[in-house]
């Protein structure tokens, strides 16, 4: 085994937060912030915050964006739910 697992080697939670890492700029660039709140099972939970909590395009920003990335660099997560 080498010493830099490969992403399917690395922990799907480790893999979860990289990849929150990664679209937390574009969402902060809104106005807004994601948490990574938990991951069980394929569900990731995450809590939005600042402009996006109470943004109408929550909701679609969510399940295009963060949900759409994190399936594709993630393939063990099934759903992106968000908890107030």
């Amino acid at each position: 085994m080498s010493d830099n697992p490969g992403p399917n080697e690395q922990p799907v939670l480790d893999r979860v937060r990289d990849v929150i890492d990664q679209v937390r700029p574009y969402i902060q660039g809104d106005g807004g912030d994601i948490d990574l709140v938990s991951y069980e099972d394929g569900v990731v939970t995450v809590r939005l915050r600042g402009a996006c909590s109470g943004c109408p395009h929550a909701a679609m920003t969510l399940k295009m964006g963060v949900e759409r990335f994190l399936k594709e660099h993630v393939p063990e997560v099934t759903e992106v739910v968000n908890v107030a």
